[in-house]
């Protein structure tokens, strides 16, 4: 079990929405059963990515919020605030820690990563589209009817996508499962899963955790977006849940992120009232406008260490 602590240029329509999704042409994911079937034959695994550094994460993650107010604006449906508060931590997961193959999404080696926190579904379609398991313009086509890219996730259409998630409480107890069962299977991969302080007020996730801790589950990694918003307040006001480090630190294990909901877009961070809103061509037109500015002094200053 993984024990660890951690704080953890366009304009107008064109530049929100981008070219319209051809979905003919989208690759969506066939029947799980056919997938695996294709992916099971044994082969040299993927290399494990480049060290990233720091400075090269946030502009990644950057690249990611993007992704997302573009999907969220042209969607005009979705959470945004809850998928950039997760975006730094999706970034870090995919371009420096995750052992995938966008070749192979189901190749039995491969490490899993869990979105418990469902409705935050853009963030992980983002990293999905940019790492190549579907075309980049299939993000435009965000909870379209017939588009294989819905409002949570789901792990029948969508390549890259491990288990439907978007029941808060529930992703814990699954990723377990799955370690239980790689276990079983003598695979060594990993399984990372992403909780909210939401999946955090549920008992499913903390039976979930002292299971893992009673069966020694040692390729198990949780990490809680803690951000503090909910739907109706914050999470004290809600149902507070205490010094959630200190809980899961009596498990003897779990990173807890301290993150900030609607994080890079200042409208929007750490601020109430966006859970679950779209927003407004206003409200996206600025959001874009503030990232794409952080994405500029990324890369100088990337340009300046070389």
């Amino acid at each position: 079990m993984s024990a660890s602590g951690a704080r953890a240029t366009s304009t107008g329509a064109d530049r929100l929405q981008g070219p319209e999704p051809d979905m003919s042409k989208s690759k969506k994911a066939p029947h799980l059963a056919a997938v695996e079937a294709a992916d099971a034959s044994p082969s040299a695994p993927p290399a494990r990515r480049a060290e990233h550094t720091i400075p090269e994460l946030e502009r990644y993650a950057t690249l990611l919020r993007i992704d997302c107010v573009r999907m969220l604006a042209v969607a005009k449906s979705g959470h945004l605030d809850s998928s950039l508060s997760a975006a730094d931590i999706v970034a870090a997961l995919y371009y420096r820690v995750l052992r995938h193959d966008p070749e192979r999404a189901r190749w039995p080696g491969r490490d899993r990563f869990v979105l418990s926190k469902g409705h935050a579904a853009p963030i992980q379609y983002a990293a999905l589209a940019r790492h190549g398991y579907f075309p980049h313009e299939d993000l435009m086509g965000l909870r379209k009817l017939d588009a294989h890219l819905q409002g949570h996730p789901d792990m029948t259409r969508t390549p890259g996508i491990e288990v439907s998630t978007g029941s808060l409480g529930q992703g814990l107890s699954m990723s377990l499962g799955i370690s239980l069962a790689l276990r079983l299977d003598g695979i060594d991969a990993h399984v990372f899963t992403l909780l909210s302080d939401g999946d955090c007020q549920e008992g499913q996730t903390w039976e979930a955790a002292t299971a893992a801790v009673h069966f020694r589950v040692a390729n198990l990694t949780a990490i809680v977006d803690y951000n503090h918003l909910q739907t109706d307040g914050t999470t004290e006001e809600v149902m507070d849940i205490g010094d959630v480090r200190a809980k899961f630190g009596a498990f003897g294990w779990a990173i807890v992120c301290q993150t900030r909901k609607g994080c890079g877009v200042s409208l929007m961070e750490d601020q109430f009232g966006f859970h679950g809103k779209p927003p407004t061509p206003e409200q996206a037109e600025q959001a874009l406008t503030e990232l794409e500015q952080t994405l500029a002094a990324q890369d100088a200053m990337l340009e300046r260490s070389r």
